[in-house]
């Protein structure tokens, strides 16, 4: 089998191998196209096999993550809110929100991120609101989120 080489202006000249068979080199119409056709592939080829689960800002989640520490490796579990979700495709992420020793710790984390090892989803949260910031000035009863009824 024949096999054509592209390069992806964006990112790191980013060689990919198409088959001239493939839907991407059949439906070309310009390069604008053709670079975006070609960014969706790579966006494909280095996404991580993990299955998120559904969940949105106001949920409570727990994210198991690994670090590593020297030549040892362990899941740390972070529980959190849900303040926001933000990107596409393989730059999505989600900041969660949890409170310790009466201080507020935020962590970012990538949706497709190999060290994510697996989020559980614990409550669904009943908000309005995409992006709930509102919640960093609140504290005690009032950062209460009512739950979702299913």
């Amino acid at each position: 089998m024949k096999q054509k080489h592209y390069f992806c202006s964006r990112s790191c000249n980013l060689l990919l191998n198409i088959e001239e068979s493939g839907n991407i080199a059949r439906n070309v119409k310009s390069s604008k196209d053709n670079t975006m056709d070609l960014m969706k592939v790579a966006e494909e080829a280095f996404k991580s096999g993990n299955d998120m689960p559904e969940f949105s800002a106001g949920d409570t989640v727990s994210v198991h993550y690994k670090i590593k520490e020297g030549n040892k490796e362990r899941v740390q579990i972070f529980r959190g809110t849900v303040i926001q979700i933000k990107g596409t495709g393989i730059n999505k992420r989600f900041t969660v929100r949890k409170i310790s020793n009466n201080v507020g710790i935020e962590r970012i984390f990538p949706m497709n991120s190999p060290f994510i090892d697996k989020i559980d989803v614990n409550r669904k949260g009943k908000v309005r609101r995409k992006r709930i910031y509102y919640l960093r000035e609140l504290t005690g009863k009032k950062a209460r989120i009512k739950e979702k009824r299913v």
